[in-house]
C-alpha cells in the first residue's frame, strides 16, 4: 500500500496499530478553518499512542472527508496518521490546512 495524502494529513501504511482506542474518527482539525479531516462511511477505529494516531480500517474501504478537499477512499488495513511539515528559512513547521 502507498501513503495517502489529503491536505496536511498523510496516512502511512503500518504493520500493526498501537495505543489506546479513542471514541471518534477525526484525524485532524484545520488550524486555520476549523474543518476536520475525518473518516466516514466505514467500520474503523482510531488509536493514540505517544501523541501519534493510528487508524484501523475493518471494512473494504473508508472515506476520508474534509470540507475543502476531494473525498478519498482509504483501503482496508492499518495506518499511521501524520501531519505533514514543510521547511521555511526559519525552520520546519507543520502544514496549516
Amino acid at each position: 500500500m502507498q501513503p495517502i495524502r489529503q491536505g496536511d494529513v498523510i496516512l502511512l501504511p503500518v504493520q500493526q496499530v498501537e495505543g489506546q482506542k479513542i471514541p471518534h474518527l477525526t484525524l485532524a482539525e484545520g488550524e486555520v478553518t476549523g474543518h476536520k479531516h475525518e473518516i466516514t462511511e466505514a467500520k474503523a477505529e482510531l488509536y493514540e499512542k505517544d501523541s501519534t494516531l493510528y487508524l484501523r480500517v475493518f471494512s473494504e474501504s473508508a472515506l476520508l472527508a474534509h470540507e475543502e478537499h476531494k473525498v478519498i477512499s482509504i483501503p482496508q488495513g492499518d495506518w499511521m496518521v501524520k501531519i505533514q511539515r514543510e521547511y521555511e528559512p526559519e525552520g520546519w513547521r507543520y502544514v496549516a490546512d
